[in-house]
């Protein structure tokens, strides 16, 4: 896997589990492949204190985004404050994706949840947007009071709540 498609690429840090995260999420979206699994050798062990030959990076992209997961150790975990969005154009796809990164980890409210790793993602309508930012207030209000009420994101809802139903 080269570097250079995005300026940034997110490096996300496991403590042992980088290369099982990078397969797990490469097996839940289509256009995704691993990339390189590099690995801790004898130079540095004083400092990182892993294994030689553990997994020390492994690469992956997802839609032509590149990302790398380094087994750094256990001192850092993850938190809310950085998520990944994941956009989805009907009730299959939101379902999809919930239920695939949900799986082993921790649903949360408004299309949050945590994966079996601890990292957030928010899987929400496409939709949602657009009808966050028209003109119209009182069917932006109708749209936030139903999908505060979710934990999973239920389309139908939100395009009932919009159209007033």
């Amino acid at each position: 896997m080269q570097f250079g498609k995005h300026k940034i690429t997110p490096c996300l840090w496991f403590d042992t589990e980088a290369e099982e995260a990078a397969n797990f999420y490469v097996s839940i979206f289509k256009n995704a492949k691993l990339g390189t699994i590099s690995r801790y050798g004898e130079a540095g062990q004083d400092v990182h204190g892993k294994k030689p030959g553990s997994v020390m990076v492994a690469t992956f992209e997802i839609d032509g985004q590149s990302f790398v997961a380094l087994n750094g150790g256990p001192q850092y975990k993850f938190t809310e404050a950085i998520s990944f969005q994941v956009p989805c154009d009907t009730q299959e796809e939101i379902d999809y994706f919930w239920n695939k990164l949900g799986e082993g980890g921790q649903e949360g409210h408004c299309g949050w949840l945590k994966d079996r790793y601890g990292l957030s993602w928010q899987i929400f309508p496409s939709i949602l947007p657009n009808l966050m930012n028209g003109p119209d207030a009182a069917k932006t209000q109708r749209v936030t009071n139903a999908f505060l009420q979710m934990k999973k994101f239920d389309l139908g809802a939100i395009e009932r709540a919009y159209a007033g139903n």
